[in-house]
């Protein structure tokens, strides 16, 4: 049987809400095996006048824990 765990992550990116979804997975795969899949949660913006400046995404992150411990 194989157990998964869920994470829920929130990343921010000043390029876009996909990279903020990229980079979040990048940063959690450096701590965490065997993730695999994502939901996203929740995209929000930081604006500053009339334009983005921060982009924000909140996800849920699942990974299969260790069998062997």
């Amino acid at each position: 049987m194989i157990a998964k765990k869920h994470l829920k992550l929130t990343g921010s990116s000043d390029i876009s809400w996909k990279d903020s979804i990229v980079q979040t997975i990048q940063e959690a795969s450096k701590t965490i095996d065997y993730i695999s899949s994502v939901k996203i949660l929740d995209q929000s913006a930081e604006i500053d006048g009339n334009k983005i400046v921060k982009y924000y995404t909140t996800i849920d992150l699942t990974f299969d824990i260790d069998p062997r411990g």
